[in-house]
């Protein structure tokens, strides 16, 4: 191949307070397949690291980036990748930001939304028919801002034609990985995987980790509360009465805090996220129904098995073969 042709050509825009995983996940699939001997040098994929204005962007944690100033030309890439993080709240991002996706879209560039880049890119007015990835995290946030957009969290990346949107962390990886089976080939993107110790690469219908949605509208903030903390220890629930303590309520309270939101009991609401996560884990992992049944918080796996079938209406083993059959 003449050094001066690439699979592919990409613009990496970091926002303010990006997420360094996303990023560097993202970065590390592509100078693995950029290069036979993993020496990162930039023989079959290209990319370049802008900052729009500044050549040190800060990520969430704290570690910066050196990236270039100013924004890439549209035309010299087949991709730009947009990198958020927790900026997604600033209503008013850069102006050249929005002018340069826009002008890669009248270009007819591949957009990527990674992370909450997903934010900048409906900013910029490409809302239209298309389904957003959103991470589960930010999903009330990115629907009070934008309305009238197609969401999902069930899904890890979705590409939409000229726009493909991700939920950030490591699925990103999932993404770049995508991109070079399109652009490179399978075998190259298997070779990335053995370099970063992936077993398998995720496809795009994997669902996103998340086990609950709050009710629509203003939601009480005790509520969110309450569920965030009931999510954080699936494979060991708390007692109900420690819920409510960590919420500053009393038990009664949260129960009827759950009743009028829910209109179920917080151990009802807790049984049905440890079934969504079970349900999960058939689906995304080789875990056996007991690892599984403890790992969502039951006592054994008859006790799973019993309590999956009453909520979903087929035992886990029927449920796993079902999706089996379909892949």
């Amino acid at each position: 191949m003449n050094s001066d042709q690439k699979d592919f050509r990409i613009a990496l825009i970091l926002q303010d307070k990006f997420t360094l995983a996303a990023f560097s996940g993202f970065m590390d699939v592509l100078r693995l397949a950029a290069d036979d001997a993993a020496k990162s040098r930039q023989n079959r994929i290209s990319w370049e690291v802008y900052g729009l204005g500044s050549s040190a962007v800060r990520s969430s944690c704290g570690v910066s980036v050196t990236a270039r100033e100013g924004a890439p030309s549209p035309p010299d890439y087949d991709y730009l990748a947009i990198c958020g993080g927790n900026s997604y709240e600033d209503d008013a991002p850069a102006t050249a930001l929005m002018q340069m996706i826009q002008a890669a879209h009248r270009a007819k560039k591949g957009l990527l939304g990674i992370c909450t880049g997903s934010f900048a890119i409906a900013r910029a007015g490409l809302v239209g028919q298309r389904t957003f990835c959103i991470h589960w995290n930010v999903l009330d946030a990115f629907r009070s801002r934008f309305p009238k957009a197609l969401t999902s969290v069930d899904r890890i990346f979705i590409d939409d034609g000229d726009v493909i949107t991700c939920a950030g962390s490591t699925a990103a990886i999932d993404l770049g990985l995508y991109l070079v089976v399109r652009h490179c080939g399978k075998p190259r993107a298997q070779q990335v995987m053995r370099h970063m110790m992936l077993t398998e690469m995720r496809p795009a219908s994997v669902p996103q980790a998340h086990f609950y949605l709050l009710p629509e509208g203003d939601c009480d903030n005790r509520l969110r509360r309450a569920l965030h903390f009931m999510e954080q220890q699936l494979d060991h629930p708390p007692s109900i009465a420690a819920i409510a303590r960590y919420c500053g309520v009393s038990v009664r309270q949260l129960e009827r805090i759950f009743r009028e939101a829910l209109n179920e009991t917080p151990v009802a609401a807790y049984r049905r996220m440890r079934l969504n996560y079970g349900r999960h884990l058939l689906t995304a992992s080789l875990y056996s129904i007991t690892e599984i049944a403890h790992t969502s918080g039951f006592s054994d796996a008859a006790h799973f098995s019993r309590e999956f079938r009453k909520r979903f209406g087929i035992p886990p083993q029927q449920y796993r073969r079902s999706i089996e059959a379909r892949q």
